[in-house]
């Protein structure tokens, strides 16, 4: 008897996080969906092996195909700027629209979003307090996730190979100074959470350190703090974000999350 390969379906995925992750899921063997808007820039840009949904995370009513029959999901959603790529609709609502499509499924999420992003800093749009709302909706979703803030991309040096797990998220100078990781690591990183039991429920920075790569992150999982149950925020995260005092938007998506979970 044989087993069909585990189905990953990346979203953002011809994006600069989201490529690498496409290429290191079908590199692991396994059936990798990319969810893109345009198809074409896809065909130039994904390997051939790449299942293509064409969706917009930011139109629900696309989304249903796209997650149809998954076993995990990699989000590396990041907004442009633009009137119709805002911190709220991409990097926020898409979460939320994809966990909304899911209709009873329960796959391995894998999220990433950004370290510093508990520093009520409201540069961008306020775009690390809308990165911080798209963790807690996973948070409230009940499904087993995995959450990645990773420092500044590819400003390491050629021997800052060694992935170092922190927690707390006290690094909030805004500069690499907050630490540095590859794009192709944090792509690493983020498929290997899907299928290593040591990294559920687990939130925490990424950032790299003089020193070689190793061959099993699941020590570097196994040894950071879980999030607790039914908790909005990470564990060790700074309480500065009052749910009472959110908007009132936001307060009604995490219970009409948390009522799907229910379900």
């Amino acid at each position: 008897m044989t087993t069909a390969p585990m189905t990953v379906l990346v979203v953002g995925a011809t994006g600069s996080i989201g490529r690498l992750v496409v290429a290191e899921s079908i590199a692991r063997g396994y059936t990798t969906r990319a969810l893109v808007r345009d198809a074409a820039k896809a065909g130039r840009q994904l390997p051939g092996e790449a299942q293509i949904a064409v969706a917009d995370v930011t139109r629900p009513e696309t989304l249903s195909k796209a997650v149809a029959g998954v076993d995990a999901i990699v989000l590396t959603l990041g907004s442009d700027g633009t009137a119709h790529s805002s911190p709220e609709s991409v990097d926020y609502a898409g979460v939320r629209n994809i966990l909304a499509a899911l209709d009873g499924q329960r796959p391995r999420i894998a999220l990433m979003t950004s370290i510093g992003l508990t520093s009520r800093n409201p540069i961008y749009g306020h775009l690390l307090d809308w990165k911080r709302r798209s963790e807690r909706l996973v948070r409230a979703s009940g499904l087993p996730y995995t959450i990645v803030r990773p420092g500044w991309f590819d400003m390491n040096g050629p021997d800052q190979l060694r992935p170092v797990f922190l927690q707390g998220d006290a690094r909030r100078s805004s500069s690499p100074a907050d630490g540095v990781i590859s794009r192709a690591q944090i792509a690493q990183v983020l498929v290997a959470a899907l299928t290593a039991p040591e990294a559920e429920r687990r939130t925490f920075e990424l950032v790299a350190a003089q020193g070689p790569a190793p061959s099993d992150m699941g020590p570097l999982f196994a040894a950071l703090d879980q999030d607790a149950p039914g908790a909005l925020d990470a564990a060790r995260d700074e309480a500065n974000m009052p749910l009472e005092k959110e908007p009132q938007r936001v307060r009604d998506d995490l219970e009409a999350i948390r009522a799907l979970a229910g379900a």
